[in-house]
């Protein structure tokens, strides 16, 4: 019999079989293709235990949608890719362009070793580097004007899901698939391609038509949830874009997917800025070390309610409401004066959809240090923030039980009632009103003109 002629289709943060460049482009070459997904024992060590759990999940489901023939392998990515090449004779290599720092340079690692990677589509609507200024063809460096140059950019349609795919049944070492357990009492959402279509549909039906004024309530299923769908590809931001209007709620979701696409361009053209200062300057702040009071904001103990609740949620299950990302990460840096890459890595560790482009560049934004056209003097006040965005406590007591029994009116600033640190809610660790006028001292610091060295008189 003969040997059908193969093409692997490399999966990394693409785990689906529907509006897939890649595989399509991979089958149209073949008569079968060797789906395979290499496990980085490198990033498995790096990355945080709900992650790991949820890509577990995902790996399986797309396995199912493979009929069972997804290749698992754990070992470098030469070396995978060459066996697999001898043992199934393959002609090309499929995989899904990587912009990011870590894929980009594994990529390039694999194609030095004479392994060639045929690149077709990406993780976003539009590639890093495609949206620039029609004036000097240089990157944007502000998200509105982006934006207006990401639309009239434009992105192709969703491209159609394969009816059936062949594959070989991989050998029983081929399928090393993992079973990474949750952290006691962690719960994270369903993963998969289903799941993902599943919930998008939902939030379609009942969500995006009042996105625009229900996206910033904490308390509330007021946001879509495709941001960890959309860190491991289990869905195509095309195919969330396909069908917006242009209502102002459509148009609001519109530019939440732009801004992952922003922050994912402003870190191609700005790689080491995943850990490194994006506006220089900030690195000669004057901040504190981490002490007890960063352990009290990692754990949810920073004696104000909303900032707690979020930092809980996060633990717990593994995500966070934008809205209380942007007001946890003020506390850290213009409360507590920390860096901002302390709550990076923290966020990194626990987070389900940690994208680095978007945790990177969200937390710069916040810090004063990105992107954001007025950027240090913006400082989230928290108990204004939980009042406007969490009026009636529901979300702080869905996560902070030692405060259920107050209302409305008392959670938001426990301190000032005789029963609200009756079961064991802790004291604030900083006054905010005082830590924000410091926190706008230090910036005159660093912007003062720095006094002229006298000139040595000539010999």
């Amino acid at each position: 019999m003969k040997t059908p002629t193969r093409n692997i289709v490399w999966f990394r943060r693409d785990l689906r079989i529907g509006d897939h460049p890649a595989l399509i482009a991979a089958m149209e070459g073949a008569e079968e293709i060797v789906p395979v997904f290499i496990l980085n024992k490198e990033q498995i060590d790096e990355a945080g235990e709900k992650l790991l759990a949820y890509m577990g999940q995902s790996l399986r489901a797309l396995d199912k949608s493979l009929g069972n023939r997804l290749h698992i392998i754990e070992g470098d990515a030469v070396e995978v890719l060459r066996d697999l090449i001898e043992l199934y004779n393959v002609n090309e290599v499929h995989i899904s362009a990587e912009y990011e720092r870590y894929g980009a340079q594994r990529d390039a690692k694999v194609e030095a070793a004479g392994i060639k990677l045929v690149r077709t589509g990406s993780p976003y609507a539009v590639a890093p580097g495609r949206v620039v200024k029609p004036s000097d063809g240089t990157p944007y460096k502000v998200y509105t004007p982006f934006y207006k140059g990401w639309c009239a950019h434009g992105w192709r349609s969703p491209a159609k899901t394969p009816k059936e795919i062949k594959a070989p049944q991989p050998p029983a070492k081929y399928r090393a698939f993992r079973d990474f357990p949750l952290p006691r009492g962690a719960q994270i959402i369903e993963a998969g391609e289903a799941a993902a279509l599943k919930r998008f549909k939902e939030f379609t039906k009942n969500g995006l038509d009042s996105y625009d004024e229900n996206r910033n309530y904490a308390g509330i299923d007021g946001t879509s949830k495709m941001s960890t769908y959309l860190k491991f590809g289990e869905i195509h931001p095309r195919t969330l874009l396909a069908n917006l209007g242009e209502s102002k709620a459509h148009d609001t979701f519109r530019k939440e997917i732009a801004w992952r696409e922003f922050y994912a361009d402003v870190l191609f053209h700005n790689p080491n800025t995943d850990y490194e200062y994006y506006a220089p300057k900030f690195k000669e702040m004057r901040y504190d070390k981490p002490g007890a009071q960063f352990e009290a904001w990692c754990q949810g103990k920073t004696g104000y309610p909303f900032v707690d609740a979020a930092m809980r949620q996060l633990v717990l299950e593994g995500w966070m409401h934008n809205r209380t990302r942007m007001v946890v990460a003020s506390f850290l840096v213009k409360d507590l004066h920390l860096e901002w890459q302390l709550g990076e890595r923290f966020f990194a560790q626990h987070l389900v959809d940690y994208d680095v482009a978007s945790n990177a560049h969200g937390w710069q934004w916040t810090a004063g240090t990105g992107t954001d056209a007025s950027p240090y003097y913006r400082v989230f006040n928290p108990i204004e923030q939980g009042r406007r965005f969490d009026e009636n406590g529901d979300y702080i007591r869905r996560y902070i039980p030692e405060l259920a029994h107050l209302s409305a009116d008392e959670i938001h600033e426990p301190w000032l009632f005789l029963d609200g640190y009756s079961h064991g809610y802790p004291e604030r660790i900083v006054d905010h009103a005082v830590e924000r006028i410091e926190s706008l001292e230090r910036l005159k610091e660093i912007k003062a003109e720095k006094p002229e060295q006298p000139q040595r008189p000539s010999a």
